[in-house]
């Protein structure tokens, strides 16, 4: 681009708005705060007509911005490289700004890091000129020269009061050229966040304007994409249909990701062979960090279909629960969920709400879908989200902000899946978490990332999330129409769903109860909408799956005793018949229910028996009636 080219302030289209916007207010501003996505490549027009887009740094970005105003240099500073002239010398543009700069500043040190007094009159130099040279002024990590903005040294002290006069008294600099107008020589600041300087400084300041870097959009990433095609011997994207749906699809999976970060992924699918078609994968091994992918082992779908036969053996009086389930891991496993949603692929795999009564197997179908997908059942994560009642309690979950205690440690949950993106996270009674807490859900259900505590992102596009739930058990009695089984009344919680009621009946209620949860007591009906049709609704404990349930138990119980003391535990079936009445009369627990009987009327009896006597290995234990006596259950051992 030579230098008498159009200036860029709205009247040269291509450019990043946020360019646009600091090269038409040049005029009127003579410093300016830079914050947001400073470390990314920016779409900037050709270098020649015909030619295409270029992705520049943003140091050459302002560069070339500046330059097209009739710039002669641009002097840049940090706090570990110190000064520099930008370009460098070499050629003759850059050769020109070495002289310029010499000009301004005097002879100037390679790499010189001047003092902060120095700095000042370097500054001055530039933004109140002798001599009509127009030229900018970069302050590259800016956040990092006070030790802390509201706290400073009285050196730091002394070089922002100086530039906050120097922002009012800054000479507006006339030169021949494309914009002979007076322009001001701008004195950038690149921050991390507009909150690293003094506020003061910038405070009722109109002559420092303050301007946000935004990641990039979806029309930058396609645009992006169809530039870095050229990488895979695509030279025009656009005219290959195929080419341009791989193109479309690579930015789509790059959401949330910088441009710098797609040139990444190129490189990264360059060094593995990946095809221009199999870009997102590149995505997905970038984000991640990790190569292999357990959702594209061929054996996954194999194993699912056997978790038709093996699951329902496991979970057990849960068949309408264990098929909804099912369903929904096999969507997971084809990269089906959220199919319908113009961009899906960055959302969680699955998606489950499990409600219903206490005990029937909620927690259980988690660990047997974490055992049907990566072999393990104690690989899935939980979080029992009681202990995040109160609102400040989240930051254990994403970690504390900057500032506060524990900040470097980062988050449970944000770490966790940092380094194991694979796995199954339960979060268990989701209703009793802080509303607020709840909040941070939303974006991951939507999107399928989060930024922690340290401002690091972390992807959940590959974990299934199950929230588990007692909605509906209960509901307050005005919301219902007065039963026989409760009293009523607006303080009063009376019983929404009983054993024996259909299943159908059973599943509208608690959908009911969820809904109105989220909706009117939470309000926050766009978390009932994220888990849309994804709430799997479990079935009391019937009398058919309470005797499986408790030959299931009563059978590992047996087992243990085996294993720990090498006796063959037998139990007669008049005895057998007694416990099994005793543990089934009440199923309102559930199964949990059924195995707090157990323990109490047989293995607390059963290990007091044993240890009043002398235990000889392979020896046969039988026990042949189980009693009470005062309340107090013994059994009796032949």
């Amino acid at each position: 681009m030579s230098i008498d080219s159009p200036t860029l302030g709205g009247r040269l289209p291509g450019w990043p708005p946020f360019i646009r916007e600091l090269d038409a207010t040049l005029s009127v501003h003579s410093q300016y705060v830079l914050s947001g996505n400073l470390y990314d490549s920016f779409l900037a027009p050709p270098a020649q007509v015909g030619g295409p887009a270029r992705l520049l740094p943003l140091r050459d970005l302002l560069w070339e911005s500046l330059r097209s105003s009739g710039s002669s240099c641009m002097v840049v500073y940090d706090p570990v490289d110190g000064l520099q002239i930008h370009p460098e010398p070499g050629d003759e543009i850059g050769d020109e700004a070495a002289r310029a700069a010499e000009q301004l500043l005097g002879k100037v040190k390679a790499d010189e890091k001047p003092s902060l007094e120095a700095l000042t009159r370097h500054l001055a130099a530039v933004a109140r000129p002798q001599e009509n040279v127009r030229a900018a002024f970069v302050i590259d990590s800016a956040s990092r020269i006070a030790r802390t903005p509201t706290d400073l040294e009285p050196a730091e002290r002394d070089f922002f009061r100086f530039c906050a006069k120097l922002s009012r008294t800054a000479r507006p600099v006339r030169v021949v050229g494309a914009r002979p107008k007076p322009l001001y020589n701008p004195v950038m600041w690149l921050v991390e966040r507009p909150g690293d300087l003094p506020p003061w400084l910038t405070n009722d300041n109109e002559n420092i304007r303050e301007i946000t870097i935004p990641r990039p959009h979806l029309g930058d990433r396609q645009e992006t994409a169809r530039l870095l095609a050229r990488a895979f011997g695509v030279s025009d994207a656009g005219a290959d249909d195929a080419a341009a749906e791989a193109c479309d699809a690579f930015a789509e999976q790059a959401d949330g990701l910088t441009l710098q970060s797609m040139i990444e992924v190129t490189r990264l699918a360059k060094e593995r062979n990946v095809s221009l078609a199999d870009l997102p994968d590149a995505v997905r091994t970038y984000k991640l960090g990790v190569l292999d992918n357990p959702w594209s082992r061929g054996h996954l779908r194999r194993r699912v279909l056997e978790g038709e036969k093996k699951v329902p053996e496991r979970v057990i009086g849960q068949p309408q629960a264990v098929t909804k389930t099912l369903d929904i891991l096999k969507r997971a496993v084809l990269g089906l969920s959220g199919a319908q949603a113009t961009r899906s692929g960055s959302r969680p795999r699955g998606v489950l709400f499990f409600a219903g009564p206490t005990g029937t197997g909620k927690t259980e179908l988690a660990k047997a879908i974490t055992e049907l997908v990566f072999g393990d059942e104690s690989a899935y994560l939980r979080f029992d989200m009681s202990e995040f009642s109160a609102e400040g309690s989240g930051d254990r979950l994403i970690g504390s902000p900057p500032g506060y205690v524990g900040h470097e440690a980062g988050g449970e949950l944000t770490n966790a899946v940092r380094a194991d993106p694979f796995r199954v996270i339960l979060f268990d009674e989701i209703e009793k978490a802080h509303p607020r807490i709840l909040d941070k859900f939303l974006q991951i259900l939507e999107d399928g990332r989060l930024t922690d505590g340290r401002g690091n992102t972390v992807h959940f596009s590959e974990a299934i999330l199950i929230f588990t739930s007692n909605l509906g058990m209960y509901v307050r009695g005005h919301d219902i129409t007065a039963r026989d089984d409760g009293p009523t009344g607006p303080a009063a919680r009376v019983r929404n769903i009983t054993p024996g009621m259909t299943y159908e009946e059973i599943e509208q209620r608690i959908k009911g109860s969820v809904a109105d949860h989220f909706t009117e007591v939470l309000n926050r009906p766009e978390l009932l909408n994220r888990f849309g049709d994804n709430i799997v609704v479990f079935d009391f404990i019937g009398g058919a799956a309470a005797d499986k349930i408790f030959d299931l138990q009563f059978a590992n119980i047996c087992r243990r005793v085996t294993d720990e003391h090498r006796l063959i535990l037998a139990v007669k079936g008049e005895a057998l018949q007694t416990l099994r009445d005793w543990c089934t009369a009440e199923l309102d627990k559930g199964g949990r229910g059924i195995g707090m009987a157990l323990e109490s009327h047989f293995v607390n009896p059963l290990a007091r028996a044993l240890f009043d006597r002398e235990l000889v290995p392979d020896e046969r234990v039988t026990v042949s009636a189980v009693r009470r006596e005062g309340g107090i259950v013994h059994v009796d051992l032949q």
